[in-house]
C-alpha cells in the first residue's frame, strides 16, 4: 500500500524546528553580546585609568 502524506503533520513538523532554530540564534546572539559587554566594560575601564596618568 502505497503512503498517504500527512500534509499537516510535516508542516507543522517543519515550523517547529524553524522555531526552534530561531531561538537557538537568538540564545547564542544574546550569549554573545553579553560576552562582549562583559569584555568591553574592563577595557574600557583600563583606557580611562592609562588616560589619567
Amino acid at each position: 500500500m502505497p503512503f498517504k502524506p500527512n500534509y499537516r503533520f510535516e508542516r507543522i513538523e517543519r515550523e517547529r524546528k524553524k522555531q526552534a532554530k530561531k531561538e537557538e540564534r537568538l540564545k547564542r546572539r544574546q550569549e554573545n553580546a553579553a560576552s562582549a559587554d562583559a569584555d568591553a566594560a574592563p577595557e574600557s575601564g583600563r583606557e580611562a585609568s592609562s588616560g589619567e596618568n
